[in-house]
């Protein structure tokens, strides 16, 4: 096996790999604030609360989350790759603005998110004091966010908020701005079939020793080839998630886990999550794959449950993998401020799920499992 040189990798301790800048706490309960106030506008419209961000739902799968007993020892880092093994997984594909009825024939940045089950180790407590069994995942289709810290979230939701009713108002302001190309790149992505979309972590996270960011690639020539498949007028404003069900009744899934490792931080800046690093100066590296079997993706019964009482955080998992940076400190005062007003809002408990089964599978996916 192949040796690698790991000095060059950066350690999640490091010296300078995180950096508070000021009135940070300050930023971030402005934009908890925010989203309250985004979720509460959409309530008005559909008296029902949904997630800040994330709030329309494609499609719900379960699968597995496969990591190789072989791995090179410098991937073999976290409690997830240290010794192989098959992990269940749950994982729901959405769309990222707030709107939960956004037309899918608008580009916009699409989610993923996932939540393994059975995973060991030492997690970050829930907030009544479990040590889940369970370790969660979140993508976006664009390698880097907009949203790229605290000053800037605050920023830009303030925006969205006074003029998102007003694009052409919206984009002059967006356009005064240092980082246009960054703000405005939202609005131009590749709009295409869910299941051919590469996903990012577009945040930093420890991985063990080091610091990495990590990305989900469609594996499958099924999936490659809906890449050029992008949607029409003539589509419908739910195409995504007929896509997904069309999809998943008839083909397996599959993608790869990837990490890129941090080695120059100067450019590969963890505070700021809006640059992108270099893929061909610095590689992603397989450390895992994910399957998923035929199966139907847009199931009531999932959705219902997964949208009223589950919430994905990278904060709810492994402190091995912990979530580094600003964007993330934001998440860790965010996330729970949404999910919380969800909960009163629709009158339904927050549940931290411990086995894919409490997840339902809906008659369609249960039927097809007796055959």
């Amino acid at each position: 096996m192949r040796s690698v040189d790991t000095s060059k990798y950066v350690r999640w301790d490091a010296p300078g790999v995180e950096k508070l800048p000021p009135n940070e706490e300050e930023d971030i309960n402005a934009v908890a604030d925010q989203i309250n106030l985004i979720q509460k506008a959409h309530w008005n419209k559909t008296r029902h609360a949904y997630s800040g961000t994330h709030a329309r739902t494609h499609g719900i799968v379960k699968g597995k989350f496969i990591v190789e007993p072989d791995l090179p020892q410098h991937l073999k880092q976290t409690e997830l790759f240290q010794n192989g093994g098959e992990f269940p997984v749950a994982a729901r594909y959405s769309t990222e603005p707030g709107d939960p009825g956004l037309d899918d024939r608008i580009p916009q940045p699409r989610g993923f998110a996932m939540k393994l089950f059975n995973v060991e180790g030492k997690k970050f407590p829930t907030p009544d004091g479990q040590n889940l069994p369970t370790h969660d995942i979140e993508f976006n289709s664009t390698p880097a966010i907009d949203l790229a810290d605290a000053k800037t979230t605050r920023e830009i939701i303030d925006l969205r908020i006074k003029y998102g009713s007003d694009p052409k108002e919206l984009y002059k302001h967006l356009e005064a701005r240092k980082d246009t190309e960054l703000q405005t790149a939202r609005d131009k992505v590749h709009n295409t079939h869910l299941e051919s979309t590469r996903q990012y972590s577009q945040t930093a996270y420890r991985f063990g020793d080091y610091v990495v960011k990590y990305a989900l690639v469609p594996s499958s020539e099924t999936q490659k080839k809906l890449y050029e498949e992008t949607t029409r007028p003539e589509d419908g404003d739910d195409i995504l998630h007929r896509w997904l069900q069309m999809f998943h009744r008839d083909h397996e899934a599959e993608y790869l886990f990837q990490v890129q490792f941090c080695e120059n931080l100067d450019e590969q800046p963890v505070e700021y999550s809006g640059a992108v690093w270099d893929p061909e100066k610095y590689p992603f590296q397989t450390v895992a794959k994910v399957v998923f079997p035929p199966q139907e993706s847009f199931d009531y019964d999932r959705k219902a449950f997964w949208e009223d009482h589950i919430r994905v955080d990278p904060w709810l998992g492994l402190e091995s993998f912990r979530p580094l940076g600003g964007s993330n400190r934001l998440r860790r005062v965010v996330y729970p401020r949404s999910s919380a007003l969800r909960r009163k809002m629709n009158a339904k408990k927050e549940i931290f799920v411990k086995s894919i089964d409490e997840i339902p599978d809906g008659e369609a996916n249960r039927n097809a499992s007796k055959l």
